[in-house]
């Protein structure tokens, strides 16, 4: 990375976020351009970070190896068609993290033959521990695959898709999937205050036990299964809780959620 050029276009959470994580992976801040048509926003970032900032777009990639559309997605359409002729152009790696867009409509836009990767990553991202899921099309190389893969390892884990359809799965498990499990600590914290404990004592123990399981679950060979199996002794408090959660229907409670996410991400990457 520290020999590519690489243009960010868009200086919002995710934007910065890539920024951050390239720079603490030893991209030199030289080699970046970031764009954005908020000067202030602009002057703050390159004070912070001394990167190259421009609110001219096709500045931003004129020299850019690699272009990272974090755009939203109403706008990317604008976005990317102004950038057409200078993309066909110089060619390089475009990698959208547009949420819903798809590779045909980024075809589209910027023309045949670009080299596409499409990135579903996750809010997570802004602490560098988030969870992607990519795609590449038939233009991408593989070096140029090894340079997407690259890029958003320094924000956290990346997986490849072979199938683009399965984004919406993607976008319903991890890229929606923060909010269920803040869900659950909201829910865990307040029963907690119920049960008599001090809103940061539940607080603190919730976060803690959703932190140990996870960490738990990455470093252990056991499956999660197992690893539930082992915290739920016969006859205990642990199995108490799990028979509600299960007489309530929790599996499929859950299943009903992921597939309406997984159908409503359908849904906006084809209006």
């Amino acid at each position: 990375m520290k020999k590519e050029t690489i243009a960010i276009i868009g200086a919002g959470n995710m934007g910065v976020s890539l920024l951050q994580g390239l720079l603490a992976d030893g991209t030199p801040p030289q080699q970046i351009w970031l764009a954005d048509p908020d000067a202030r926003r602009l002057t703050q970032l390159e004070q912070q970070f001394h990167v190259h900032v421009t609110d001219n777009n096709e500045v931003a990639i004129k020299s850019a190896s690699v272009v990272i559309l974090a755009v939203k997605p109403q706008i990317i359409a604008n976005v990317a068609q102004q950038l057409s002729a200078s993309i066909q152009l110089h060619r390089p790696l475009v990698l959208s993290v547009a949420a819903g867009v798809r590779e045909d409509n980024l075809k589209q836009w910027l023309g045949e033959g670009v080299a596409i990767v499409r990135c579903m990553p996750n809010t997570p991202a802004l602490i560098r521990c988030g969870a992607a899921a990519l795609h590449a099309n038939q233009s991408v190389s593989p070096k140029q695959r090894d340079l997407a893969e690259t890029i958003l390892r320094a924000v956290g884990i990346v997986v490849w898709l072979a199938d683009e359809n399965q984004m919406d799965a993607v976008t319903a498990l991890s890229g929606s999937g923060p909010a269920y499990f803040f869900l659950l600590l909201e829910i865990l914290q307040q029963v907690g205050e119920k049960l008599g404990l001090s809103a940061d004592t539940a607080k603190l123990l919730s976060l803690q036990t959703a932190l140990g399981a996870a960490k738990m679950a990455l470093e252990t060979s056991d499956s999660v299964g197992a690893l539930r199996h082992k915290v739920t002794s016969p006859g205990g408090t642990t199995e108490a809780a799990i028979r509600v959660l299960e007489d309530g229907n929790i599996r499929e409670l859950f299943t009903s959620a992921l597939q309406a996410a997984t159908k409503r991400s359908t849904e906006l990457s084809q209006s």
